[in-house]
């Protein structure tokens, strides 16, 4: 199976990763390629689902929810993880969830004002019925924040056959 990205790719990801509102013109100027190259490789990176979107990342705790914490869930047996996963998306403060293996069935990640506010939270995940246990552990500091820079970097390294990017 051929790579969905290949070096160039991930140097035109990269530049629209550093700075979001570089412009399609600028970046192609900035990789000394056309700007119809830069335009293709975007739309079939959107078009194939390597780029999910170019809107703004947001910051929770600049809008004051300095709290993270991340929750297992068990949910009673028979109940369906769509049914669940309804529930928790009505609940800003649900940052994500993911079906797991393991133990529990599901794992969230919260966000809150405070830990007070973080027993709210948490409250109003357990008011739905199918979930019978919850287990939840406070982020104290981040060491690795999200990325995937590094992963396309792989990804467009391999596609070149090992070449370093």
């Amino acid at each position: 199976m051929a790579s969905p990205v290949d070096p160039l790719d991930a140097r035109i990801v990269d530049v629209f990763t550093r700075e979001p509102r570089v412009g399609v013109l600028e970046a192609s100027r900035r990789l000394g390629v056309a700007r119809g190259t830069v335009q293709a490789r975007l739309d079939r990176m959107v078009r194939t689902g390597v780029i999910r979107g170019f809107g703004p990342e947001l910051d929770p705790a600049a809008l004051g929810y300095d709290v993270s914490a991340f929750a297992t869930l068990e949910l009673r047996q028979g109940v369906g993880h769509k049914s669940v996963a309804d529930h928790l998306a009505r609940i800003p403060e649900v940052h994500e969830a993911y079906t797991i293996t393991g133990p529990a069935d599901m794992m969230v990640r919260l966000v809150a004002r405070s830990n007070a506010d973080l027993q709210r939270v948490i409250d109003d995940v357990l008011a739905f019925e199918g979930i019978v246990r919850t287990s939840t552990v406070i982020a104290l500091a981040t060491q690795v924040a999200p990325r995937v820079l590094p992963l396309l970097a792989k990804v467009a390294n391999d596609a070149a056959g090992g070449v370093t990017l």
